[in-house]
């Protein structure tokens, strides 16, 4: 079955841009919620239960039409987040785009801070929940964005929009800032660009 990882750094590790009561309740409560319920929606479906996070998510047109939608709302919900956690770290001045990935960032973009006001624009204009990715295909960049708790590593997406790596991923359903930032969403994002984890970004683009 399926389990809640422990984040990668403490609570109030992010402080001032992301606060420690919005990561209690992020983490040990939404989170903590999407796995409960893929749990129990998988529980009679052992062929699921027992994937990995990232088969069952790439198979969701196996699951069976019942439960489908239920378990791409959930299952979306506990690797969505599992990305988001570790694409996030204290605040390091060491820590930027290097080597290959900094070379593809500005050749997509022109440069980290033109990718920078893409990505932004891209979150601010997400309507409603959802997130906002930087992904990769055949080591070629892309920022798209996806609602609710899609991901664009899912089988179901439309084509030209599935099976996609992630690189990077910032999630803007409004439980992600509103103990701190209230209905400000922008200033979410500026605050959000302190924490980003440029090596481990780095990392999945050379994988």
């Amino acid at each position: 079955m399926f389990t809640l990882p422990d984040l990668p750094y403490a609570y109030e590790a992010l402080e001032p841009y992301i606060d420690r009561e919005t990561m209690h309740f992020h983490h040990d409560k939404h989170h903590a919620t999407y796995v409960n319920n893929l749990n129990d929606l998988l529980k009679d479906q052992q062929q699921f239960a027992q994937m990995e996070i990232g088969q069952l998510v790439r198979s969701f047109n196996k699951v069976p039409q019942t439960t489908r939608q239920k378990v791409i709302n959930n299952a979306g919900g506990v690797i969505n987040h599992n990305h988001f956690w570790q694409l996030m770290s204290p605040k390091d001045e060491k820590n930027q785009p290097q080597g290959k990935f900094q070379e593809a960032i500005n050749s997509a973009f022109g440069s980290l801070e033109k990718f920078q006001e893409n990505f932004t624009a891209k979150a601010l204009g997400r309507f409603g929940s959802g997130w906002v990715w930087l992904i990769a295909k055949d080591n070629k960049l892309e920022i798209v964005d996806t609602a609710n708790q899609d991901t664009p590593e899912s089988a179901v997406l439309p084509a030209g929009r599935q099976g996609h790596r992630p690189l990077l991923t910032l999630d803007v359903w409004e439980h992600a800032y509103y103990l701190k930032y209230q209905n400000r969403r922008a200033d979410y994002i500026k605050a959000w660009w302190n924490v980003v984890n440029w090596k481990e970004v780095g990392k999945r683009f050379i994988m």
